[in-house]
């Protein structure tokens, strides 16, 4: 068996960028189909990239599945959330009982849900389902010190390869990523400002309903964050580690497992985004199987999209988390595999073409 490294590193070498020859005959196709060229919109781009990842026309979309990555974090110390840490632990076991948003919309979707302990500090009771793979109780106070080692980093990524693989080995055609985590806002404004440049002020949002006062402690903690750690990042890695969370690094994971097993991944919003655009920043050939569900009001979402290079397919003005966004992004992206692959040519239904 590999240790982490090594499946880290060979996950990385197994990642190929799509083959653009399949973008040219799914394009083909397209214009085969009894439709107006085009008049499909933003569904043909989907499938055209469906067909790419997966490498035929005979496109699918079955057995979707939303991995949920759970962590809390040290840096709700500097008072960046109007809830109590003790959330993180009692909204998992909310979802465990199926009582979340994400439940509802991953049900009305058909979209199965995994739910993971990546580092969430307290104990949880409603264990039935969950699965346990916490790298430590939550990370530290990046205002004091890195947030979790480098080794841990590679841990947690390696947490979400391994489901990548398992959700393969299953064969689950369609990921997408969710998050739960007290104060992973915060974390996600930190690696937002080193992975673009940008100031904190800039990135920083109001998450979960913070007011002007805890808007500038999140701020303030941003910043201190990056004074005290920005002259140590050398890569990817060191941003995770330095002022990252567990349930986002377990997030890259699975952007980079996804990849490597050729599924597309559906990424939800501003902090899952943080984490793709990481898992881009490892491998850029990785920004080829992502899929931007939604806009969020997050005001750092914005440059990370453009990190990954896509634009996301709902703009609904949510700001949950939880994959949500994913969940509702996933059966139009179902629907567009099913156009594509079951729409009859011109010539099989017997219609004529515009002149």
């Amino acid at each position: 068996m590999m240790d982490n490294l090594e499946l880290f590193q060979a996950t990385l070498d197994g990642i190929q960028p799509v083959d653009p020859r399949w973008i040219e005959r799914a394009e083909e196709r397209q214009g085969r189909l009894t439709k107006p060229p085009g008049s499909l919109g933003r569904l043909e781009e989907i499938a055209n990239r469906l067909a790419a990842i997966q490498q035929t026309l005979s496109i699918s979309a079955e057995r979707p599945r939303i991995i949920l990555f759970a962590a809390d974090h040290g840096v709700c110390a500097e008072g960046v959330n109007p809830y109590p840490q003790a959330v993180t632990g009692q909204m998992v076991s909310n979802i465990l009982r199926g009582g979340a948003a994400i439940n509802a919309l991953a049900r009305a979707g058909g979209t199965e849900l995994r739910i993971v302990d990546a580092g969430v500090a307290c104990d949880i009771r409603d264990s039935e389902g969950l699965i346990r793979r916490r790298i430590a109780r939550g990370t530290k106070n990046f205002c004091k010190e890195p947030a979790m080692s480098r080794d841990h980093a590679i841990a947690a990524a390696c947490v979400g390869i391994e489901m990548a693989n398992g959700a393969a080995t299953d064969g689950c055609q369609l990921l997408g990523i969710g998050e739960m985590g007290i104060g992973n806002t915060t974390a996600a404004s930190a690696m937002t400002a080193m992975l673009t440049g940008l100031q904190p002020a800039r990135v920083v949002g109001h998450g979960t309903g913070a007011d002007e006062c805890c808007m500038q402690r999140k701020i303030f903690s941003v910043e201190r964050a990056l004074s005290l750690h920005q002259p140590n990042i050398k890569d990817p890695i060191d941003i995770l580690a330095t002022v990252g969370g567990f349930e986002i690094a377990a997030m890259s994971g699975v952007c980079l497992g996804g990849a490597a097993n050729r599924c597309a991944v559906v990424v939800d919003g501003f902090i899952a985004t943080a984490a793709a655009a990481v898992a881009v920043r490892l491998n850029d050939s990785v920004r080829d199987y992502l899929i931007a569900a939604h806009c969020s009001t997050e005001p750092g979402q914005g440059p990370l999209l453009d990190c990954i290079g896509h634009r996301p397919l709902l703009d609904l003005g949510m700001r949950l988390g939880e994959g949500t966004g994913g969940a509702l992004a996933i059966p139009i992206i179902r629907a567009a595999a099913e156009a594509f692959r079951h729409m009859a040519t011109f010539e099989s239904a017997g219609v004529s073409r515009a002149k």
